[in-house]
């Protein structure tokens, strides 16, 4: 494991955790983004990683945003390059052809859901905290893609609602909205484990993983294109995979009527 503000493991079975740490509410800096932006970029480059799950250190907080206190001392230019940086760095966790997960283990506001929205799946602790964008009460708006993810999570009228108000909601509200994909019962411990069960079911070799990253990719980048763009998008990603090794386990496996054995290339 490594040590930081984002540390960085391997939890067996092809997926790698990364845990904001800066207890106790794991508020992020631009020294913890400069750490996420290198973990998101070893993870990417690892093989033996085929699933990432994001969660906060400790048991209250996944993330509390932004560090408020960083915010009052810093000028206006370094908050400005420190949105864009931060931006870069979630567009970078949701462009990597990796499927992630974020683990909700505490409250997720502010920044904490910005950074949590730019996974591809979200699985909350069932009464473990609050989720919600609360900006607009500090007089600012979400910077670090806020307005625009979650405008595409769950429309535009019931955004607007979420954002203008800065109302703070349960997490099974949030699953009705489309925000997080499942509330968990469990203990603390209990809920890693049920994440890190989910998150194998998207790793090899029950599952083809490359498949499901380029998968990712379509979706993210055609979500954004014209529809002939994105159908052009879904070719070239889909050539890419007729020539893997996965392909080729998946239809033989098919044709031989038994169950594929594949490995992530």
């Amino acid at each position: 494991m490594s040590d930081g503000l984002v540390r960085y493991e391997h939890a067996g079975d092809g997926i790698a955790i990364l845990t904001l740490a800066d207890p106790p509410a794991n508020t992020y800096s631009y020294d913890m983004m400069r750490e996420l932006d290198a973990r998101i970029l070893e993870a990417r480059m690892d093989d033996a990683v085929h699933v990432l799950v994001l969660r906060g250190a400790g048991e209250k907080f996944f993330c509390a945003g932004a560090d408020i206190k960083m915010l009052r001392s810093v000028t206006p230019r370094f908050k400005y390059y420190f949105c864009l940086h931060a931006n870069e760095t979630l567009n970078r966790l949701e462009q990597t052809p990796k499927l992630v997960i974020a683990a909700l283990n505490g409250h997720c506001v502010g920044g904490g859901l910005e950074v949590a929205m730019a996974a591809d799946i979200r699985i909350a602790r069932k009464g473990a905290g609050k989720i919600g964008l609360p900006e607009v009460s500090l007089g600012v708006l979400p910077g670090t893609g806020g307005t625009q993810r979650l405008l595409r999570l769950v429309g535009k009228a019931r955004a607007l609602e979420l954002l203008a108000t800065g109302r703070l909601f349960e997490f099974e509200e949030a699953r009705d909205l489309g925000l997080v994909n499942d509330v968990v019962e469990a203990d603390p411990g209990a809920f890693m484990e049920r994440v890190l069960e989910r998150a194998r079911e998207f790793a090899p070799p029950g599952r083809a993983s490359k498949a499901v990253g380029l998968l990712k990719r379509a979706v993210h980048s055609g979500a954004e294109a014209a529809f002939g763009e994105g159908l052009a998008l879904e070719r070239e990603l889909q050539q890419q995979l007729f020539e893997s090794e996965d392909a080729r386990e998946g239809l033989a496996a098919s044709q031989e009527k038994r169950k594929p054995s594949f490995k992530g290339r």
